[in-house]
């Protein structure tokens, strides 16, 4: 099963995150199916590749709650 969810980047105390789409036995750090979308939590900023996200979504895979929460507010649902 693929899930949509955030992988850790950056460096200390200055955090970044990337969505992926990741199998669900993957740990978070792990190899990743395909990088989707980018978001910064300090500057708020967001970045989606919406025809990824979508094409995944209709494959069948799950966004966590987080990136759930991150797709919507970007009116991707």
């Amino acid at each position: 099963m693929v899930k949509l969810r955030l992988k850790r980047c950056g460096r200390k105390q200055r955090v970044v995150y990337r969505i992926v789409a990741i199998d669900v036995r993957s740990r978070r750090e792990g190899r990743d199916l395909q990088k989707v979308g980018f978001y910064d939590p300090i500057k708020n900023k967001t970045y989606l590749n919406v025809p990824a996200i979508l094409y995944f979504l209709e494959k069948g895979a799950q966004p966590t709650e987080t990136v759930y929460a991150i797709l919507k507010k970007a009116e991707v649902f």
